[in-house]
């Protein structure tokens, strides 16, 4: 089967990579549900949450199908996890159109906030199937039930094993081609997700040796699992929606800022997204014996500087003061720097 599944793999391209794949140094942290601009930037991206929809998807229904012959809470809860890790690019693609839309008079940034209240809804679709889950799981803990078909149980934990893995591997080489650090991550988690569904398989075989509630225990700790996923993503799309923004972030506006000629220090550093964009803005004290265009100069410069740290900025606001005197700041506008998809 993991041969079939190779060779179907390759016939789409995806490839397969080795267990090595590594984020190039650049790893961080990307929770569930909630897509990180490096990946919703580029049109391979947003491809690669497609096509991870689609493997899921079949997964689930394949498993789902198990869940109704074999009366499994374990496979229970990993087919809700395995739809609830599909269903989240529901939600994603419509905020992605959405947020395509033009600036208005009224909403003149754009929609790119569509996306906050699309990781939400994911986050809640989440949550709602962790309850579920457990509750299913308890309930079968007091009144246990015969757990039937074990071979194809152990079979379904095999497919949302492959389904998790299939997806991992086309995640961490998409990354790896757009360089995104967050989709290798992802990619990373997926993984993870499967070693889940072999935990379906571990409690198939211990209802086989005749511990009936291997099954809703099981049911139980891969309910944690997705109570992690919960809590993990509804504090990534709160920060998000609170204009929060990681520290190294702002981290790289300043490294960009402080390596220009002619820069003497670096205030007032801001940055928040709006939807998969980033916009920043911050001072910059520079030498007072510039000239205007030696200013126009270190402000282009910094701009450059900053894209090429940053692949997701839009915009960049630069107010500069000069070392002496702090003079009334001049404002330099960004024009709006467009993405290519």
């Amino acid at each position: 089967m993991t041969k079939q599944l190779t060779k179907i793999l390759g016939w789409l391209g995806f490839g397969v990579l080795g267990a090595n794949d590594h984020d190039n140094g650049h790893g961080h942290g990307h929770a569930h549900g909630v897509v990180d601009p490096t990946i919703a930037t580029t049109a391979r991206g947003i491809w690669a949450i497609k096509w991870s929809f689609l493997i899921l998807a079949i997964t689930a229904a394949l498993q789902l199908v198990v869940v109704y012959i074999s009366d499994s809470v374990a496979l229970f809860a990993d087919t809700i996890h395995n739809i609830g890790d599909a269903g989240t690019a529901i939600p994603l693609w419509i905020a992605f159109l959405l947020a395509r839309w033009k600036p208005t008079d009224t909403f003149t940034y754009g929609y790119g906030r569509v996306e906050d209240f699309a990781g939400i809804i994911i986050v809640l679709i989440i949550l709602f199937s962790a309850l579920v889950a457990g509750y299913e799981a308890i309930d079968r803990l007091f009144h246990p039930r015969p757990v039937l078909q074990l071979g194809w149980l152990a079979v379904a934990g095999l497919i949302g094993f492959l389904g998790n893995e299939a997806v991992a591997v086309f995640r961490i080489r998409v990354g790896r081609e757009i360089n995104s650090a967050a989709l290798i991550a992802d990619g990373y988690h997926a993984r993870t997700d499967g070693l889940t569904s072999l935990a379906v398989v571990l409690g198939a075989f211990g209802v086989w040796m005749g511990f009936t509630l291997a099954d809703p225990i099981i049911g139980l700790i891969i309910t944690a699992a997705i109570l992690g996923i919960v809590w993990q993503s509804g504090k990534a799309v709160l920060t998000r929606m609170l204009d929060g923004v990681e520290p190294a972030t702002i981290g790289a506006l300043r490294h960009a800022a402080q390596h220009a000629r002619g820069v003497v220090d670096v205030e007032h550093v801001r940055a928040r997204w709006l939807g998969h964009r980033l916009y920043g803005e911050m001072t910059l004290v520079i030498d007072s014996a510039l000239s205007l265009a030696d200013a126009h100069r270190v402000v282009d410069e910094v701009k450059e500087h900053a894209r090429g740290h940053l692949p997701a900025l839009q915009s960049l606001q630069v107010e500069i003061a000069t070392a002496s005197g702090r003079e009334r700041p001049k404002h330099y506008p960004e024009a709006k720097h467009q993405h290519h998809h």
